[in-house]
């Protein structure tokens, strides 16, 4: 896991793990085609992530910015979605803007546990209980989506939901491998406080990246 600070790293390179033309399969925007991003390196290090060897920068190449966005322009949906890893431990700044020159959508996918750089269309913070989120971040978020593992969670969630602006989508997602036994528990609970939504991990369902 990746435990020293990013931020001076240089603008215009990052260590992208993986780049790919898919569904989002998760959250307020499923089902919408866009160009998902994953760039390696996080500090957060949940013991559920299915994507853990993106923790360690070190293993993901560093590519240019221009070249990244050669390939995300060319994508038929003309939307982003940033995710990792932890994003924001980098300075997006040049990275959105080059993009919105180019009238694509960005959608970041963040634990909040950082400071966000870079304008983004649509901020997804889903916060982690071991590196905790921070309270402005949660104001600027318009999807907030907490992974429940047990029911512990339906207190974390809503101590979260505290601190978002009026207009946040509030989402309960089950963490995949317990879903079949929080399924149920989500269920109940949505219905008692419908403030809340439910968010699946489609993809998996449909066997896609």
């Amino acid at each position: 896991m990746l435990t020293t600070s990013v931020k001076n790293h240089s603008p215009h390179l990052l260590p992208i793990m993986e780049e790919f033309y898919s569904l989002q399969g998760e959250g307020v925007q499923t089902g919408k085609p866009a160009y998902f991003l994953r760039i390696g390196g996080c500090n957060v290090g949940c013991h559920f992530c299915d994507v853990k060897e993106s923790w360690n920068a070190n293993k993901h190449v560093l590519t240019h910015v221009d070249e990244i966005v050669q390939r995300i322009v060319q994508n038929p949906s003309k939307a982003v979605v940033v995710t990792g890893g932890e994003p924001m431990l980098y300075n997006l700044d040049y990275f959105c803007e080059v993009l919105k020159n180019n009238d694509i959508q960005l959608f970041l996918e963040t634990s909040g546990s950082e400071p966000i750089s870079g304008h983004w269309d649509w901020i997804c913070v889903s916060p982690k209980k071991n590196h905790l989120p921070q309270q402005k971040i949660l104001q600027q978020a318009h999807e907030l989506k907490i992974v429940i593992c047990n029911e512990s969670d339906f207190d974390w969630a809503e101590e979260n939901a505290k601190y978002v602006n009026s207009n946040c989508q509030l989402l309960l997602q089950p963490e995949w491998s317990n879903s079949k036994i929080m399924m149920p528990k989500i269920v109940d609970y949505i219905l008692k406080n419908p403030k809340w939504r439910i968010s699946l991990q489609s993809h998996k369902y449909m066997d896609i990246p």
